[in-house]
């Protein structure tokens, strides 16, 4: 019998954007501007095949290096409050390998004309504690680009 993995762990990351909350929501609410600023770096890509942004809504996206986006990523919607808080159920796979599933907080709190933000993410790795460090990583890439795509606006 194979050796099974599965491990645990709770990332947070969080980043003061200088733009206002209505700016930040809308900016990940609408699926063209979330495509635009997603990806963790300048070398990856992440683009969405399906994209129904409500509560029970589904997106499915494609994620990695610009020349091989292989890791395939299905998030349910579970809550949307406008411009405060959105939380989604997501798994990630390696072509038709699972990788991790996770529960996914998006906050918002405006602190003047910015925003706060704090992603919470508890994923559940069925590959080794290493998936848990590559999410905290890609969290705090995407947010980063999140930061320069709205001060380009």
């Amino acid at each position: 019998m194979p050796a099974i993995s599965t491990d645990h762990g709770t990332i947070t990351v969080e980043r003061t954007l200088n733009s206002p909350v209505s700016r930040v929501y809308g900016a990940f609410a609408d699926v063209k501007e979330r495509a635009a600023w997603g990806a963790p770096s300048d070398s990856a890509v992440f683009i969405y095949d399906e994209a129904d942004f409500r509560v029970g809504g589904r997106d499915l996206a494609r994620c990695g290096t610009s020349d091989d986006p292989r890791y395939r990523v299905e998030a349910r919607y579970v809550d949307i409050v406008d411009e405060r808080r959105v939380v989604w159920t997501e798994t990630i796979r390696d072509l038709e390998k699972l990788l991790a599933t996770n529960i996914t907080t998006f906050e918002l709190r405006p602190d003047g004309e910015r925003t706060q933000v704090k992603v919470t993410v508890q994923v559940t790795s069925f590959v080794g504690p290493g998936m848990i460090r590559n999410t905290k990583d890609g969290h705090e890439g995407s947010l980063a680009s999140m930061a320069r795509y709205l001060e380009r606006a």
